[in-house]
């Protein structure tokens, strides 16, 4: 675990086109900071006059050192040198690698002795520094500290327990004054087993890629001008695409957008007619959820019958019949072999999805359960429930409670993030609780000021979706504890309404309602692109398919599961069947 602002997860190490960054210079200019310049005259014998300073409104020297960058991360090394050589740019001084090969090997003295003599950018003494230019606004304090933190966590992983200690108190301590993340990185030294170090410290050893995450968090203190960000190209080109998917109003394709045409979707092709209508429930039906490989879709609802569909048939595979009332949630492993249903009879019950036969029983609450959702490596689960004893609980696939988290609150509805961090609760109230699922401790709460319906969390694990009984859907950035976003458009009073993230890249987000419609809204803009008519009187749930960006389920008060699609996806289902 970094410091506090460095959970983001990237390779580093970029490879350069030739070895160390050493200088190949021919009359350099001198006060140059961006880059190292070689003077461009006679190349290979043959007379050129120079060259515009920029390229399409572009600065030449920019693009071309992020040219040899990509070409060096794509292998083209030779072609890279070649670039180089012929155009005057370096691509980093030998500062700048000889700080990279620091950090990569492990010889933090001599990262530190570098840092101590790195200017800051635009300052008039970075002529006088030893060529490592730091960014504005960088804190080398913060710096320093990153770095010492990695030789503390080296140690311990290498059970040299005292040296470790001495690192902490004189060299950690001092620069940051953080007394919580001290205490914390004082409880690593109480770890008997590597194995328990790397997983409370969130942190893959000395071996594994946290020496290149950290270089990659301290890439972002130096200048672009000596050092370029990592896979800048690959990164430009990715916000490109961004870009043109954002303004795509109708972007419903998996695949990503090509580089050689402006991206635009048909309008044809998004999920707006319905394509089947599944009857087999005798009454209200509250949830709908497909699996996450997206080849099943299970449902659940007031008529005490669970029912596992197939994809995309959509026949019934297995009837889950032993529940003695409603069913209000059900919650699949993320192996998709199992399956959990929360019951108004205050049972929870585990079932084998491939075979439908009922696994386990767990212990009757004292109030009906009410969520679930399952831990990363699909080996417990967690349920909710408005028990206050029994709240919040780890369950194993034995039947046995594994731990009680202990909340002080009821938990109406239950959500984990795809990255086994986050462990949100709403209680039925208006508050979330926020865990952190790893430590299990409670990291934050906040009060929404409005009753909360469901909550549930995206594939990148960083935002929280939240519906109102207010007719808001929520956006929450989890990292930064703040909304981030509002959709709007929708009914909800009394009853539970779920919304949902869905389509190609989660570009949307989708929501029922008691008036029986069903909203979707650019997840970025919060622009409405469609309202459907879903469910007579309530929409109650819907699920986007996770395998498929043109396919989601709805399902409501009428006892009825819609499969919502395009005439494309009709015809070769109809043609599949016949």
């Amino acid at each position: 675990m970094l410091a506090d602002a460095d959970r983001t997860v990237a390779s580093n190490g970029t490879s350069r086109p030739y070895a160390n960054g050493k200088s190949n210079q021919r009359a350099s200019t001198s006060g140059t900071a961006n880059g190292t310049r070689k003077a461009i005259g006679q190349v290979n014998g043959s007379s050129k006059g120079r060259l515009p300073d920029t390229y399409f409104g572009h600065d030449r020297e920019e693009v071309t050192r992020i040219l040899i960058q990509a070409l060096s991360d794509m292998g083209y090394h030779t072609a890279a040198q070649s670039v180089s050589q012929e155009s005057g740019f370096e691509l980093e001084s030998p500062m700048v690698a000889a700080f990279r090969d620091a950090i990569l090997e492990g010889n933090w003295n001599e990262a530190e002795q570098l840092l101590a003599g790195a200017a800051v950018s635009g300052d008039r003494a970075a002529e006088d520094g030893n060529g490592l230019i730091l960014a504005k606004g960088a804190d080398r304090h913060m710096m320093r500290f990153c770095v010492r933190q990695q030789k503390f966590l080296e140690l311990l992983e290498q059970k040299e327990t005292g040296r470790a200690l001495m690192v902490l108190r004189n060299e950690l301590t001092p620069l940051y004054q953080d007394t919580q993340k001290l205490h914390f990185l004082s409880s690593l030294i109480m770890c008997q087993k590597t194995e328990d170090l790397k997983s409370k410290a969130e942190w893959d050893g000395a071996y594994g890629e946290s020496r290149r995450v950290l270089l990659s968090q301290l890439s972002k203190c130096i200048s672009p001008s000596v050092m370029l960000p990592e896979h800048r190209l690959a990164i430009l080109l990715r916000q490109v695409k961004a870009s043109q998917i954002g303004r795509c109003l109708w972007h419903c394709s998996a695949t990503s957008p090509s580089l050689y045409s402006d991206h635009v979707c048909d309008r044809r092709q998004f999920p707006t007619e319905t394509v089947l209508e599944l009857d087999e429930h005798d009454d209200q039906v509250w949830q709908v959820m497909f699996s996450h490989d997206g080849t099943k879709l299970a449902s659940c609802g007031q008529g005490k019958q669970v029912i596992i569909w197939d994809v995309p048939t959509f026949e019934p595979l297995h009837l889950l019949n032993d529940h003695e009332d409603g069913v209000g949630n059900i919650a699949w492993s993320w192996d998709n072999s199992m399956l959990v249903t929360c019951c108004q009879d205050k049972y929870a019950r585990l079932w084998d999805a491939n075979t439908g036969a009922l696994l386990q029983k767990l212990e009757r609450f004292q109030e009906p359960v009410t969520s679930c959702v399952w831990a990363i490596d699909s080996q417990t689960f967690i349920t909710g429930a408005l028990d206050k004893s029994n709240g919040l609980v780890t369950w194993n696939l034995s039947g046995d409670k594994v731990y009680d988290w202990n909340c002080p609150h009821r938990v109406e509805d239950l959500a984990i993030s795809p990255d086994g961090h986050w462990l949100v609760a709403s209680d039925g109230g208006t508050h979330i609780h926020v865990y952190n699922f790893i430590t299990r401790e409670l990291e934050y709460q906040m009060d929404l000021q409005v009753r909360i319906t469901s909550i549930c969390i995206s594939q990148n694990s960083r935002h929280l979706l939240v519906n109102h009984n207010n007719g808001i859907a929520q956006l929450i950035d989890l990292v930064l504890r703040e909304p981030v976003q509002n959709y709007t458009g929708f009914t909800v009073e009394k009853f539970m309404i779920r919304s949902s993230f869905g389509g190609a890249d989660e570009n949307f987000v989708i929501s029922g309602s008691e008036d029986g419609s069903i909203s979707i809204w650019h997840k970025s803009s919060a622009q409405q692109v469609l309202k459907l008519n879903g469910h007579i009187p309530g929409c109650n749930s819907v699920s986007w398919s996770p395998a498929d960006p043109c396919l989601f389920a709805s399902c409501g008060d009428d006892g009825k599961i819609k499969i919502w699609s395009n005439n494309d996806w009709r015809r070769n289902h109809e043609a599949n069947r016949s």
